[in-house]
């Protein structure tokens, strides 16, 4: 209830009818001043949420700890005791996408775009061998037509050595370069031009699918970001879009629990309602994992506190398995046997359908960088 201060008139300022109480009986308006403090506009938004009265912690207390309950409760007409489910999803989705915006990063050491591209390029083998050639002409040891030959035959080398990927230790040698942001090269090359000619002579057809990805990765280092940087832009894009893709994917999740289930019994509006709260608990665990992603950030390197990191992200991985099976029997009442059958189909299905819309969106994600 909002503390703001009653008005002595009581005729109400939305419909005109008669206020006797705080509230209108008519429209329910509340009939406290239009004018109130700056400081009300905040207050009024917080409260909206929270409701004095313990609504939204109720709510989250119990979608978070007891499965499958808050549907059953809305389903059953108890819908002034929580948080309506489509505001709270919406909430939810509001903090997970801005959490990780206010939260601040561990410090590292900060370059210069430009240090970082020179150092980048500084590091390249070809611009090393060019250098190493230019030396030995200036110095006479080698004449200008046979310094020209000897660089032809190395950059020839250079890129039979690279097109030469022949089993799959090879390829996650490249992958593994690829992705590790220490090594600055993008699939064993470092600029979109090698990169080309390399995919000239490939035929796994790897460098093909990752072509647009190696365009953008080397758009943004010539920009002057280091792969590093490069990364974390891309995980931050990647987390953004995480609320959206869930919410483009509620029709599809809830239209999987309508065709698994009574028709007469449960329409797909109910199947709606329990999407909404399990997706928001999906929410609330992954703003768990951002938040415990950023404090083991300022922790110092430790292989306990990193062991106990990843048991942790584990236990809530199987937390919220187990979470959708619990909620789906109480929910839907069914015998233990059958509900762990149907769930089990249902989770796989999703399971493959989040799988391919996330692909999708991690490649999304990476080209729409800026």
């Amino acid at each position: 209830m909002s503390h703001g201060k009653l008005r002595d008139d009581k005729t109400c300022l939305n419909c005109g009818h008669q206020v006797d109480e705080r509230f209108c009986p008519h429209c329910g308006q509340e009939n406290i001043e239009s004018r109130q403090p700056f400081h009300f506009l905040f207050t009024h938004f917080i409260e909206d949420f929270t409701h004095y009265d313990g609504q939204f912690w109720k709510t989250m207390q119990y979608l978070f700890t007891r499965p499958g309950l808050l549907t059953k409760e809305y389903l059953a007409g108890k819908r002034q005791l929580y948080v309506a489910p489509v505001k709270l999803y919406i909430f939810i989705s509001f903090i997970t996408f801005f959490l990780p915006n206010i939260l601040p990063h561990a410090k590292e050491e900060a370059k210069k775009p430009s240090q970082i591209k020179k150092e980048t390029k500084a590091k390249k083998p070809k611009e090393i061998s060019k250098d190493i050639v230019k030396d030995l002409q200036k110095e006479g040891v080698l004449s200008h037509e046979v310094a020209t030959n000897t660089q032809k035959a190395l950059d020839t080398l250079k890129a039979l050595d690279t097109i030469k990927i022949k089993d799959t230790q090879e390829k996650a040698e490249l992958f593994d370069s690829t992705f590790d942001t220490k090594e600055e090269s993008i699939m064993n090359a470092y600029t979109l031009k090698q990169y080309d000619s390399i995919l000239a002579k490939d035929k796994t057809g790897i460098y093909s699918l990752a072509r647009p990805l190696a365009e953008k990765a080397f758009s943004l280092k010539e920009e002057g970001y280091s792969k590093h940087q490069i990364w974390e832009k891309y995980k931050d894009n990647f987390i953004h879009t995480i609320p959206k893709a869930l919410f483009a994917y509620l029709p599809i999740f809830a239209f999987f629990l309508w065709l698994f289930h009574n028709k007469k019994k449960w329409w797909y509006f109910d199947h709606g309602i329990f999407t909404l709260h399990y997706f928001s608990f999906l929410l609330l665990g992954i703003l768990v994992f951002i938040v415990v992603e950023k404090i083991t950030s300022y922790l110092p390197d430790n292989n306990l506190l990193t062991l106990l990191y990843v048991l942790a992200c584990i236990a809530l991985a199987v937390y919220m398995t187990i979470y959708f099976f619990v909620a789906h029997h109480r929910v839907y009442e069914t015998k233990k046997r059958i509900s762990i059958l149907k769930g089990s189909l249902l989770f796989i299905l999703n399971y493959i359908g989040l799988l391919l819309m996330f692909m999708v969106l991690m490649y999304l994600s990476f080209i729409m960088l800026h």
